[in-house]
């Protein structure tokens, strides 16, 4: 019988008067897949930073290795002792190029720099993932679900026993997914344990022999996963039942609000014609590359498209900043909220105004601070934003309550049209159910909103429409109450 390569014993960690965790046991056996699940703030994370040295847990319990003690491993020692982990941040190097990044751990020290080396360290770690990215490019350069996979890739390089993945899938199309998974699998069949940690539930049935579930810095359990579904999952997780359908409620939509016609951008996409009417949710999705987000770009004034025209409430619309896009009313909520979507160092209350600070300035060009504190706390009020102190930083919120503050952001800007792109990346599945009720009432209070997302059942649930895109074009178009989610799911697979 496989033997226990990591196992905690009644591990506890409080931060000031708060219990993160709370006499935890738990155990990772050699080369099984085993998954953590739980909302955000049940104690995932703090579970990841004790396991990996980063933070001490309370005295009274134990951290074994091998059946060893190792309750105060530093994190240099603990990757030592075979110990991996893919934070969510990804802890990446921007201004290193992507060989760099991959191969950093391996090699350093005092020695000279081979070059031949890094690349062939780089080059083998991203031919056991299946993809290829520019070894010289640099990681600042890439979009998000390329940053993901050089994360990916820099702790394949190196000799794991464990590999800690902390929503290593987040940003990644279905068929990066796929290869994410098999390779997990991979790592199994060479006695490399892994833990894998998703807020897509149905990506940690696919692959778990075992799921341990935390609540409330608590464990509820750890449950086979065999014959486990996802809603039983989250159930367990949140003590709530989701059962998502379609938008059953019929729409009559009158002129739009925006229209595209004939818009093209070289080399990102071509001939895109598209409307969305008042309350109406329109969905667009297809894979990574088929030109989703560049044509948010435009559509949001960050680029400009070489042909064609844009209109808003019938009149020709040329954009040429994201300002202009802004004055006219066109909210653009990004995919990357952590570098694009808020100032994570600055204060919750900051990044809520941020795009209209200049509207609580009096003739003089001084902050009417009682305006701007009324202006915060009613968004945070309005959007349910979950925050003792408006001051705190951005980055101290949970992923869901992150991503409801960039909500609060743009509506504050009275918009008209409001894009998201991947609006629940990385958010567990009540913060997901929550934004998606903020999203259906402000289409039902007349907002034109366009959600761009990869996830089909997030499309195919949330959206009145939706528009399938491939290599730039979108090349279909479905109504979720008249076909199937496995139809729409083909029809971004063909």
């Amino acid at each position: 019988m496989p033997s226990n390569f990591l196992e905690l014993r009644n591990i506890s960690k409080r931060f000031g008067g708060v219990h993160a965790l709370s006499g935890i046991n738990f155990d990772v056996v050699a080369g099984e897949v085993h998954c953590l699940a739980g909302e955000n703030g049940s104690g995932k994370s703090t579970l990841i930073k004790v396991i990996s040295g980063v933070q001490r847990h309370e005295p009274g319990g134990t951290v074994l290795i091998d059946g060893k003690d190792c309750s105060h491993l530093s994190p240099a020692q603990c990757i030592a002792n075979g110990i991996q982990v893919i934070y969510q941040d990804l802890s990446l190097f921007p201004n290193l190029t992507v060989a760099e990044n991959i191969a950093i751990e391996r090699h350093r020290g005092l020695r000279p720099v081979r070059w031949a080396e890094i690349r062939s360290i780089a080059k083998e770690a991203m031919d056991r993932v299946s993809i290829s990215i520019d070894l010289d490019k640099q990681v600042a350069e890439l979009p998000i679900a390329q940053r993901q996979l050089v994360a990916i890739c820099r702790a394949m390089a190196n000799d794991a026993r464990l590999v800690i993945m902390d929503e290593p899938t987040a940003s990644l199309t279905r068929r990066e997914v796929d290869a994410l998974l098999k390779l997990t699998l991979e790592l199994k069949r060479r006695n490399v344990a892994v833990v894998f940690v998703s807020h897509r539930l149905d990506e940690v049935l696919e692959i778990a022999e075992r799921v341990t579930v935390l609540r409330n810095g608590e464990k509820l359990g750890t449950f086979n996963a065999q014959g486990m579904t996802d809603q039983r999952l989250g159930e367990l997780m949140t003590g709530k039942s989701f059962d998502h359908q379609p938008i059953k409620e019929t729409l009559t939509v009158g002129l739009p609000v925006f229209e595209v016609r004939g818009l093209s951008r070289a080399g990102e996409y071509a001939d895109i014609s598209l409307s969305v009417g008042k309350g109406e949710i329109v969905g667009l999705t297809g894979r990574l590359g088929s030109g989703r987000t560049e044509l948010a770009l435009s559509m949001f004034g960050m680029t400009r498209p070489e042909s064609g025209e844009m209109r808003l409430n019938g009149q020709p619309l040329t954009l040429n900043s994201n300002r202009d896009a802004i004055e006219n009313g066109i909210a653009y909520v990004s995919e990357d909220r952590l570098s694009l979507g808020l100032v994570m160092e600055q204060p919750i209350a900051s990044n809520i105004v941020l795009p209209i600070l200049e509207d609580f300035s009096d003739a003089l060009g001084l902050v009417q601070e009682d305006r701007l504190r009324d202006t915060v706390r009613r968004w945070i009020s309005h959007l349910g934003i979950k925050v003792s102190n408006a001051h705190s930083p951005a980055h101290t919120l949970s992923g869901g309550n992150q991503q409801r503050v960039v909500l609060a952001k743009w509506l504050a800007t009275k918009p008209c049209l409001l894009i998201l792109d991947s609006p629940t990346v990385g958010v567990d599945i009540a913060a997901k159910d929550g934004i998606y009720a903020i999203v259906r009432q402000l289409a039902a209070q007349g907002l034109a909103v366009i959600m761009i997302s990869d996830e089909i059942p997030e499309v195919y649930c949330h959206t009145h429409r939706v528009l399938v895109m491939r290599e730039g074009r979108i090349t279909s178009e479905y109504r979720p109450l008249h076909t199937t989610e496995a139809e729409l799911r083909a029809a971004v697979d063909a």
